[in-house]
């Protein structure tokens, strides 16, 4: 699994994502990629007023901030179920 940060550079609630996120690297075992949105007009388009937001790349489940440790937690079980019933499904 895979995620990515939408943010840019100089927001301050971005900034608290990241610590977060952080603050969480013994805890979980994933990638996690911060991708600026302001090179790219659609993802400015899309997340201009929602950043930070934070994308699972393995089935697009979105993470909107506010969140904390816990609900990062509960987000990645959820999407690691989803995706593991998905599996299930195709098989």
């Amino acid at each position: 699994m895979a995620l990515v940060l939408f943010g840019t550079e100089g927001c301050h609630l971005c900034e608290l994502a990241q610590a977060v996120i952080m603050n969480m690297a013994g805890q979980i075992t994933v990638d996690v990629y911060l991708e600026d949105i302001v090179d790219t007009e659609g993802l400015v388009e899309r997340y201009g007023l929602r950043i930070p937001v934070l994308l699972n790349d393995n089935n697009g489940a979105e993470l909107d901030w506010p969140f904390d440790e816990a609900q990062l937690l509960q987000w990645l079980a959820l999407s690691a179920a989803a995706a593991a019933e998905s599996d299930i499904i195709s098989e």
